[in-house]
């Protein structure tokens, strides 16, 4: 999954899309400090995101050491070896925090890692939060790698408000894609192979593109009504 991840379309449409999000968002706030990329896994993100992202440097959270060992040996980031249940950080010392499909996991209590990141964010800093759209559509991937919930818009709005954050920007995504995601959740099997793998070119291209598309829409301000994904942008009141 480490090396597959890299390659595949989903990740670099979500990549993209954060990094977009993220920026735009860092530029027009005043918040200092590092972006701190929460669960950073094998450091796929941060290595999109490169040293810094409008001025702030980048710095990485993650549970795991092996997985952070490959995410120093990927990115020469610093990465900090902690929970996002409880970071081993001060109040107020971070400009922005990422946390993309983390809230989801088996090992994560939700309202505690959103009130780490509140209490680590300077006043007006930025969070971005990925999520997994719809309960419904938990599947044996999501079985695989430890995912035990999903959400809808809504819930995850008011998730994140409920803890000292005021919506930015609330959208689904893979939009275009998603009667075939469903499809395939229909059809699948409980044995059925990872969703995380390498595609035949053409298709990764295609599924990029759709991709591309919605990228587009969303930074013209469109809100797309539903996805297999959602992905919120919020900052620290107080």
């Amino acid at each position: 999954m480490h090396a597959v991840e890299d390659r595949m379309w989903w990740y670099r449409g979500l990549r993209l899309l954060v990094a977009d999000l993220l920026r735009r968002a860092l530029e027009r706030s005043e918040a200092r400090g590092c972006v701190l990329d929460a669960g950073c896994g094998t450091g796929g993100m941060l290595a999109r995101l490169g040293a810094s992202v409008a001025g702030r440097t980048t710095v990485g959270l993650e549970y795991d050491l092996n997985a952070a060992a490959l995410a120093i040996a990927k990115t020469q980031r610093p990465i900090v070896a902690g929970t996002v249940n409880g970071m081993p950080l001060g109040d107020a010392v971070i400009a922005a925090y990422l946390s993309l499909d983390v809230l989801c996991h088996a090992g994560v209590e939700p309202a505690a890692a959103i009130d780490e990141a509140h209490r680590c964010l300077v006043p007006q800093g930025v969070a971005v939060f990925n999520l997994p759209a719809y309960s419904w559509l938990l599947s044996a991937h999501d079985k695989r790698v430890h995912n035990v919930r999903r959400f809808t818009s809504g819930e995850a709005r008011a998730m994140v408000a409920r803890h000292g954050f005021r919506i930015l920007l609330s959208t689904y995504w893979n939009t275009l894609l998603f009667p075939l995601m469903l499809l395939h959740r229909l059809i699948e099997r409980n044995d059925a192979e990872s969703d995380v793998r390498d595609f035949p070119r053409w298709q990764d291209a295609l599924f990029s593109a759709a991709l591309a598309v919605e990228r587009t829409a969303i930074r013209c301000g469109v809100r797309l009504p539903f996805g297999g994904s959602l992905i919120l942008v919020a900052v620290r009141d107080g």
